[in-house]
């Protein structure tokens, strides 16, 4: 079969095969088909659309990618082929499957200020802290069901501790305030408008605003990133008869006595020289930092020792670890680079990736769950970004929001959710990753 492409009158013809993961309807048969050279991802995913197209006539055409020996195409065939030294003469498979972009944008979600944190770890709902002094969760888009009330000033930073509980689900909030506050509601409680609930328990010890809170995976602890320089670990019990409380707190409200528990730290580290803007706990022993020192850390979370430091030579806003065998460390702050280590590699300190299409301060970033390549990235720029680690180019560019992009996740898979200083909540869904 020979197929016209992009360009008429193109000479140069390339044999391909298209291969897929991907199930019916959307494979198509493995002969080799003549295309011309200069097709671009866009042409090929014409071609690939019509040829399913022509075995399922109700088909809706939707955009694909596609892989060369394990990397994404962002050229035309020829340059590809050209920059990679692969010859032309045999017959070229070329592996297909959906592009990562989103399908549809949800109505944003609307806060009193700045939505500065985001949690989306919980497929139920979404955490969001505000610098209106309070948390919010939503269901959906528009859907708040509780208010978080309780700070005296900007909510920094948010972590959902116990996802799915029985009856009831637990969540951090860090402020400026320089205190965290741990809460406990029922998701699925039947209310007409957002329920207002206060803390079960305040802790306080960090001397300057909160930066950054995040569980840890047995979600018995809590770790919280400070301006003052250092990173503190705190109980997340309900109970007093377990270490770390030094009070319990009674009011009167209503003529009932409320009590609040405050809690102190169990453990504090020690070794950032400036602002601990981003921590994150991914395995029980390892706490990983990064600060406006340029350096990012891996403690024990045990003995409180520093094992490793990171040295970047910019002040870092954010930080994540995923990617293969959960150990690759994105990183992102006063440039508009986005940057991967692999510390299993020697000479760690030399970013294996380096991602550099935004055009100002990188403010988050965070792995796909599920997916060895993908990440997302957000930015002052006002545009999130969609990476995957087999092409230097974004996925995709979401601009949901008017200014700068302060915070984001992803939430169910599918979806990316983010924050910012026009002071809503966006919803970009439907994406798909393998």
């Amino acid at each position: 079969m020979d197929i016209d492409g992009d360009m008429e009158g193109s000479s140069k013809r390339v044999q391909v095969r298209f291969v897929t993961k991907l199930q019916a309807p959307l494979k198509v048969p493995t002969t080799s088909i003549a295309v011309p050279s200069n097709l671009t991802r866009f042409g090929l995913s014409t071609i690939v659309n019509n040829l399913i197209e022509s075995k399922n006539p109700d088909w809706e055409a939707e955009p694909f990618d596609f892989l060369i020996d394990g990397e994404l195409v962002r050229m035309s065939l020829e340059q590809f082929l050209l920059a990679k030294g692969i010859t032309a003469e045999k017959i070229l498979e070329i592996e297909y499957i959906k592009a990562v972009a989103p399908r549809k944008e949800e109505d944003p979600s609307p806060h009193n200020d700045w939505v500065s944190a985001i949690d989306g770890s919980s497929p139920g709902y979404i955490l969001t802290g505000s610098y209106d002094n309070l948390g919010r969760v939503w269901k959906g888009s528009g859907v708040c069901t509780h208010i978080l009330d309780g700070h005296s000033d900007a909510v920094t930073s948010v972590s959902i501790i116990s996802p799915e509980g029985a009856g009831s689900v637990t969540v951090a909030t860090g402020s400026k305030d320089r205190t965290l506050r741990l809460w406990k509601f029922d998701v699925e409680e039947a209310i007409n408008h957002p329920l207002k609930i206060r803390a079960f328990k305040i802790l306080r010890g960090h001397k300057a605003s909160v930066q950054s809170v995040a569980a840890q995976a047995s979600r018995k602890m809590v770790c919280s990133g400070s301006w003052d320089c250092t990173i503190n670990l705190w109980q997340t019990n309900s109970s007093d008869t377990e270490g770390g409380l030094v009070s319990t707190k009674k009011r009167k409200v209503n003529d009932q006595v409320d009590e609040q528990l405050e809690g102190e730290a169990v453990s504090t580290l020690v070794g950032h020289t400036q602002c601990v803007s981003s921590v994150v706990w991914p395995e029980i022993e390892s706490i990983y930092s990064a600060s406006w020192d340029h350096s990012i850390r891996r403690w024990d979370a045990e003995t409180g020792k520093d094992l490793s430091d990171i040295f970047c030579g910019k002040v870092l806003n954010c930080l994540d670890v995923g990617g293969e065998g959960s150990s690759l460390i994105a990183a992102g702050g006063s440039d508009p680079v986005l940057r991967i280590w692999d510390p299993r590699k020697p000479g760690t300190s030399a970013p294996v990736f380096q991602f550099a299409s935004h055009t100002s301060w990188i403010s988050a970033c965070k792995w796909h769950e599920k997916s060895w390549f993908h990440l997302l990235s957000a930015s002052y720029d006002g545009k999130l970004m969609l990476w995957d680690l087999r092409t230097a180019w974004p996925l995709s560019i979401i601009e949901s929001h008017n200014g700068k992009v302060l915070c984001a996740d992803w939430w169910k898979g599918d979806s990316v959710i983010s924050g910012g200083e026009d002071s809503n909540l966006c919803i970009s869904s439907g994406i798909y990753v393998q």
